[in-house]
């Protein structure tokens, strides 16, 4: 690590969301294969890094993910924001 780097940590999310970060992740994953696109195809035309696409879609990851992040996406595959929130199993 460089002298003097600044280190930001991500923040992770309370165990308790987990299964909805899992299903909104796959949801994610869904939309984005539905329109046959790579992560690094999505990275390029959102400005959202591959990486954190693959957190997002990882089920074994849980970052938290902005707002505008999900708004780039929404627009980027060309579904409403609230469709990532669709989760077919309301009991989790």
């Amino acid at each position: 690590m460089c002298k003097g780097a600044i280190i930001i940590a991500t923040p992770k999310v309370d165990p308790k969301y987990h299964p909805w970060l899992i299903m909104f992740g796959l949801n994610v994953a869904y939309y984005r294969k539905l329109k046959n696109l790579t992560q690094e195809e999505l990275s390029e035309i959102t400005g959202v890094s591959r990486t954190t696409l693959g957190h997002i879609e990882n089920a074994d990851k849980f970052h938290s993910t902005s707002l505008a992040t999900i708004f780039k996406l929404a627009d980027a595959l060309d579904v409403p924001v609230k469709t990532f929130f669709d989760f077919k199993d309301e009991g989790l």
